[in-house]
């Protein structure tokens, strides 16, 4: 096995290795599991349908833990975990924005595994932000002004934007909003991770005496804030790029980092299947 690192802060690309001997070796993936909390997101090329089945892909990503259906994304009528994220003939906004997935659960995922069936000849590469890094190069007043910040996130004004109002209103009410720390702390590594993205509308106990002078302080300056944090997954140091090739695969630890799927290709066809992991409670 090779290991190649792409950036000095995110990504690795690991050759020499067949996914599909992972799902019984003990030992290989527990070295994949280390370099993993190690590189944030790893990538793989040549993963074939005939080398890594696509239940050879479910029984991969649940070695990590359970597999989690999506509200709005469909699964794979013959295996259930595996989201079809078919893009082919209408653009898709949701993808391209900085976010971790699944920011509006309870518990969002822990990871996830993502293989290309189809991609266009170029463009349609994905961005993943290492959000340890983001939150560890904030000003130290930053750090302490959201040390104890709660926020909420909410999948309703994202996915459920373009849907007709009833039906908007039931995925709000079947995923209402969710409160999860500004400063999550990786459950394994112990790291502080940034942990605010584009499901996340409102901080929740920002309105206190020490932020607000004036009523006028109340929503701009929390507003304002949250952009600000928001916006620290653009600094190009945190961030690997990848360009696809079909069955080329990428695991990322969902926990601390962020990505965006670069929406250049339409009308081209983008096809990927995702196998997402439950994740725990962020605290």
């Amino acid at each position: 096995m090779k290991v190649e690192r792409l950036t000095v802060n995110i990504g690795a690309e690991i050759s020499g290795v067949h996914l599909r001997d992972a799902v019984r070796g003990d030992a290989l993936f527990a070295e994949l599991r280390a370099l993993l909390l190690k590189h944030r997101v790893l990538f793989f090329r040549d993963q074939d349908f005939e080398s890594f089945s696509r239940a050879d892909h479910v029984a991969f990503a649940s070695r990590f833990g359970e597999l989690e259906s999506h509200p709005v994304a469909e699964s794979h009528p013959d295996h259930p975990g595996l989201v079809q994220i078919y893009r082919s003939e209408e653009r898709n906004p949701y993808e391209n924005n900085f976010h971790t997935d699944g920011l509006w659960r309870r518990t969002p995922p822990m990871g996830a595994v993502l293989r290309c069936v189809e991609c266009p000849e170029v463009g349609g590469d994905t961005i993943w932000v290492n959000m340890v890094e983001a939150y560890a190069r904030l000003p130290e007043e930053v750090k302490t002004k959201i040390g104890r910040l709660r926020a909420s996130s909410s999948i309703e004004h994202s996915f459920g934007a373009v849907m007709e109002q009833e039906k908007r209103n039931k995925l709000g009410r079947d995923n209402p909003p969710v409160e999860h720390p500004v400063v999550r702390t990786h459950p394994e590594t112990g790291e502080k991770i940034l942990f605010v993205g584009s499901f996340t509308t409102h901080f929740l106990n920002y309105h206190i005496p020490a932020n607000v002078r004036f009523g006028l302080d109340k929503n701009p300056g929390a507003g304002l804030l949250l952009q600000y944090l928001q916006s620290q997954a653009m600094v190009p140091e945190y961030q690997v790029r990848f360009r696809w090739k079909p069955y080329s695969v990428a695991v990322w630890d969902n926990r601390a980092t962020h990505h965006y799927a670069v929406m250049d290709y339409w009308p081209a066809p983008r096809k990927m299947e995702r196998a997402g992991i439950v994740g725990d409670v962020p605290f």
